[in-house]
């Protein structure tokens, strides 16, 4: 075997991969890993001078990346920017929400937005991804998932929990179905991540020391850290996973 092998295994050249929720948080970190693998990116969110940050940290290190700004709820969009791409390898599912209420309080608004983008986008996306893959007859869907996605959980999350459990199935499904095409599916499942979104959340003394508790390694991750999974997952090295979820918890579903 080659000395250089293993390094070769990780390697991204010359695909082209596609980020959702890329201005900010783990989006942006996925991005920036991947780019480092040598993909080209693709970025995509709503906040344009968030792109347009991104992607300048991208090029200054001497890689591509093309913002492309998208509401990934507009289904119509979605398709119509998918289609104008011409190829695409990689993509990372990864826009989503959450807003924690306790179930009996649950707003239908709130509902409607939580299966709206973690459960109905996401389909829209991964769908019209799968769609330029068939093409070459090859391609990676990574579905950002979450611990959630495999157990339940108190504080007030029964709506997120919901969406991500929903997730998982999606991602089992369209993996059994895409295979023979040459397409992988997989989700990767992050505890709490030190991000934008979590912030409100690790921020209160009180849920803090309650996610602390819950995971065995003692404390929460790092944006990088569930960057550099979705690298794994994309690459070669990976070539074998398909409708599996990756868990990057620090135990927390292992209690």
């Amino acid at each position: 075997m080659p000395a250089n092998s293993a390094d070769n295994a990780f390697r991204l050249d010359g695909k082209i991969a596609l980020v959702t929720g890329a201005g900010r948080g783990i989006g942006r970190a996925c991005a920036i890993a991947l780019t480092a693998a040598g993909a080209e990116l693709v970025l995509v969110s709503r906040t344009r001078s968030e792109l347009d940050e991104v992607a300048g940290a991208i090029r200054s290190g001497r890689g591509r990346a093309q913002p492309l700004v998208l509401d990934v709820t507009r289904s119509d969009a979605v398709r119509d920017a998918f289609a104008g791409l011409g190829r695409l390898d990689i993509l990372v599912n990864n826009a989503g929400i959450n807003r924690p209420q306790p179930f009996l309080d649950v707003d239908e608004p709130t509902l409607d937005l939580l299966l709206g983008l973690n459960v109905r986008a996401a389909f829209i996306v991964a769908q019209a991804a799968a769609r330029l893959m068939v093409i070459d007859g090859s391609g990676v869907i990574i579905n950002m998932s979450s611990q959630m996605g495999h157990v339940g959980s108190e504080r007030n999350r029964t709506v997120y929990v919901m969406t991500k459990h929903a997730l998982e199935g999606l991602t089992k499904a369209m993996a059994v179905e895409l295979a023979p095409k040459g397409i992988r599916v997989v989700s990767i499942a992050p505890t709490f991540v030190e991000t934008p979104l979590s912030k409100p959340f690790l921020d209160d003394p009180d849920t803090r020391t309650w996610i602390l508790n819950r995971i065995p390694l003692g404390r929460v991750g790092t944006a990088e850290e569930v960057a550099l999974t979705v690298v794994f997952l994309a690459s070669p090295a990976a070539a074998l996973m398909t409708g599996s979820s990756l868990l990057v918890d620090g135990g927390w579903t292992a209690w």
